[in-house]
């Protein structure tokens, strides 16, 4: 899989549980603006 469709079954995934982006981030430990870079494709290199 490429980043974008990664990025796009992210986004998917958590609009279909219904999460916020903050939300999942908080879940998962993160920033949300690591969630919205993965949802995004943008890489951290």
């Amino acid at each position: 899989m490429n980043q974008i469709k990664i990025g796009r079954f992210i986004a998917d995934e958590r609009k279909r549980k219904g999460y916020t982006q903050k939300q999942l981030s908080e879940k998962l430990g993160i920033s949300d603006k690591t969630i919205s870079k993965w949802e995004r494709g943008v890489s951290h290199s």
